[in-house]
C-alpha cells in the first residue's frame, strides 16, 4: 500500500547517522588515521617529555606521567577522549586483528578479533580522572585476547 505522507513523516522521524558513522562507511583508514591524531594530548605530554610513537611503552611512560591535566577541568575531558583515542590507536596498530569500528551513536571502539569490543574513549577519560585503568594495563588485556 502506499501512502505517501508516511514517506515524508519517515523523513523527518528517522535518525540520521552522527558524521563520524557516515564518513567511516566511507574510509575507515582515514578515520583511523583521524582518530591517531590526538593532539591536544600529543602536545601536552610532549611538553613533558614523552614522545607518543604509538607502541605500548609509550603508554606505560603516559602512565607514568604526572596528572597536570587535571588542573584544567575545561580541558580535561578532552585530554580523556584524546587518551583514549590514543589506547585505540595502539591497540590496532600492535594487536593482530584489532581494529575500530564506530558505534550508530558516533561513538569509536575498538574490536578485537574475538568480537570483545574495548571502549576505548571511556577507559581514556576514567584514566585521565582518576588514573585507572592505567592505558598500560588496558593494552596488556587487550592483547592477551
Amino acid at each position: 500500500m502506499n501512502i505517501p505522507f508516511l514517506d515524508h513523516w519517515r523523513k523527518r522521524h528517522d535518525p540520521e547517522p552522527p558524521p563520524l558513522v557516515e564518513a567511516f562507511d566511507r574510509d575507515p583508514d582515514g578515520v583511523a588515521e583521524l582518530l591517531a591524531e590526538c593532539a591536544l594530548l600529543r602536545s601536552r605530554v610532549e611538553r613533558a617529555g614523552v614522545a607518543l610513537d604509538d607502541t605500548p611503552g609509550s603508554l606505560q611512560r603516559l602512565d607514568q606521567l604526572p596528572p597536570r591535566w587535571r588542573d584544567d577541568q575545561e580541558e580535561l575531558p578532552w585530554f580523556g577522549n584524546d587518551a583514549g583515542l590514543y589506547l585505540g590507536t595502539v591497540i590496532v596498530r600492535n594487536v593482530p586483528g584489532a581494529h575500530w569500528r564506530v558505534w550508530p551513536n558516533g561513538g569509536p571502539v575498538v574490536v578485537l578479533e574475538s568480537g570483545r569490543e574495548i571502549p576505548v574513549v571511556e577507559y581514556g577519560l576514567d584514566w585521565a580522572m582518576t588514573g585507572a585503568p592505567e592505558l598500560s594495563q588496558a593494552y596488556a588485556e587487550a592483547a592477551e585476547q
